[in-house]
């Protein structure tokens, strides 16, 4: 994938190639609609990929979309030069001004379909777990990004690590949420992962202190937490018998310089 200035966890799956061909498909079809950086960053990519299928659905979506929006957005001051090139070769250029701020994709197709209106209003009148049980992947993942509080921390616990990737790239998440997520015995060992390497999170110490207090948490994200923790938690995970040896031992270690110091 190219160099474009913007990350999410949601595109990182995508970069490691660690998503199956239907879900690119259903991306480079615009079935699969995120953010609209996003989706431009994933058009771009799947515009260049090793299947010929892939990049011929990409570019078809990147023919629909409409010229003045495209521009407009690329006019956009966090858009990356290496963006503005790839659709520059396409011959669309940065618009005199900016689009204003939207989370809005520039091409949604994800509600094609015939009988998606009718499956759509069946699907309100049950809970909110069933209701998510019986979306697509693309339909989750949707939920994910642009759902509600209540939505996110069912879907934070998804089996598929594309909707879980989902919600930590929700420009809805807040720091509270991700607290939330961080204490989670129940979530992926990823999710935590993404948590503990993403600095925008871990300059909170109620997420530090999460992460390295959670067993699930690996020692690789948890152990180099510990130099930030306070004597309270650092007390509590030493006489924590669930919590990685590794871990336990680096705390002791530091317990034992602070009372030496």
């Amino acid at each position: 994938m190219m160099e474009v200035g913007f990350k999410s966890p949601l595109l990182d799956l995508f970069r490691r190639g660690e998503v199956a061909r239907d879900v690119k498909m259903m991306a480079a079809q615009g079935a699969l609609a995120p953010r609209a950086h996003e989706q431009l960053v994933l058009l771009a990519a799947l515009a260049e990929d090793t299947d010929a299928e892939v990049r011929a659905a990409a570019e078809t979506t990147i023919e629909a979309i409409p010229r003045p929006a495209l521009g407009a957005f690329l006019a956009r001051s966090e858009v990356s030069a290496g963006l503005r090139a790839f659709f520059a070769a396409r011959g669309v250029q940065p618009a005199d001004l900016p689009a204003p701020d939207s989370e809005d994709p520039l091409v949604d197709r994800g509600d094609a379909g015939a009988g998606k209106g009718e499956a759509a209003a069946e699907q309100t009148k049950r809970g909110t777990l069933e209701r998510l049980a019986a979306m697509t992947v693309a339909e989750r993942v949707k939920v994910a990004m642009k759902g509600s509080r209540e939505e996110r921390a069912i879907l934070i616990r998804d089996p598929n690590k594309l909707v879980s990737a989902a919600v930590l790239s929700s420009p809805k998440l807040n720091e509270a949420e991700v607290e939330t997520f961080a204490k989670m015995a129940n979530v992926s060992d990823e999710v935590l992962r993404i948590i503990g390497h993403a600095r925008a999170w871990t300059k909170s110490y109620g997420v530090v202190s999460a992460l390295a207090r959670n067993p699930k948490t690996p020692p690789a994200v948890s152990l180099p937490l510990v130099h930030r923790l306070n004597d309270r938690d650092l007390k509590m995970i030493s006489l924590d018998r669930n919590a990685p040896e590794p871990l336990r031992l680096a705390v002791r270690k530091r317990l034992t310089k602070g009372k030496a110091d």
